[in-house]
């Protein structure tokens, strides 16, 4: 069985994993996953290359954990009192998120993707789900009579990170509030309320 990411770095102290971890995400804004380069993380974090290929045995590794410890939480989703308000301070959450520092971070893993598997099954066994805010917010609406039973949260996760992420990536336009109230009213209510 291969060894885990806990058991390999227990031997670090939590000061010197989270100095490398930290260098390792902020190489990450700097250069992409594809220009990182592990002499650069340990220069950075003033530790040996030995160190850190004891530790991380694979840039992959070492990003993915970096990732999950350097990462910002998504705060569950404020109750404004109404349906498309909940989902419009939501999605402007997370569209200030995407359009922040991380979002360029995040949008190049994202590309790395396609080229380095070891990355994407990092990645993709960490992917945070949407669905249990999504979830939350439409049962609140259920209990205000906003919404009947019957809809679809999980669209939302479908559809919502990927639309701010085109808009603002590949499209490079502002996540404002016009783009947000686009989607929520003329994509994701109408979606929620369809019969």
């Amino acid at each position: 069985m291969a060894e885990t990411t806990a058991a390999r770095t227990r031997s670090l102290d939590e000061e010197r994993e989270q100095a490398i971890l930290r260098a390792t995400y902020e190489l990450l804004g700097e250069a992409g996953y594809q220009g990182l380069r592990v002499d650069a993380v340990a220069a950075r974090a003033q530790a040996s290359k030995a160190t850190l290929y004891r530790h991380w045995p694979t840039k992959a590794e070492l990003v993915a954990d970096a990732v999950r410890c350097c990462k910002s939480e998504s705060p569950p989703p404020a109750d404004t009192g109404s349906l498309r308000g909940d989902l419009t301070a939501w999605f402007g959450e997370i569209g200030c998120f995407i359009s922040g520092e991380e979002g360029p971070i995040l949008a190049g893993l994202f590309m790395a993707l396609h080229t380095d598997p070891a990355l994407a099954a990092e990645l993709r066994s960490m992917q945070e789900s949407k669905v249990p805010f999504a979830e939350a917010i439409c049962e609140r609406a259920v209990r205000r009579g906003e919404l009947t039973p019957g809809y679809n949260p999980g669209l939302i996760d479908e559809i919502v990170p990927a639309l701010l992420f085109m808009h603002c990536f590949a499209l490079g336009r502002p996540l404002d509030d016009a783009y947000v109230s686009h989607v929520v009213d003329d994509i994701v209510l109408p979606l929620l309320h369809r019969r």
